[in-house]
């Protein structure tokens, strides 16, 4: 099954995500079909917090692909600022 969900990248302490379509087999960092945005939960000021490609995620959602209770929450407030 596929699903989207988040992959940890960053420092010790600086948490950055990346929003990945992915078997859920694989390991949470590891193997990725494809990237559809990023999560950044530390940005301050200008920095931008949270990128989606919503074009990808109705593409791959349409294909069967189930998403992560936090990628559930991110795409809700996404759809809601644009």
């Amino acid at each position: 099954m596929v699903t989207i969900r988040l992959s940890r990248g960053g420092a010790k302490k600086r948490p950055f995500y990346h929003l990945t379509v992915t078997d859920r087999r694989n390991a949470r960092d590891g193997r990725f079909i494809e990237r559809v945005g990023f999560f950044n939960p530390m940005a301050q000021g200008h920095a931008e917090r949270l990128r989606i490609n919503l074009e990808r995620i109705d593409h791959w959602i349409s294909l069967g692909a189930k998403t992560s209770d936090r990628v559930k929450r991110l795409l809700r407030d996404a759809r809601q600022v644009a």
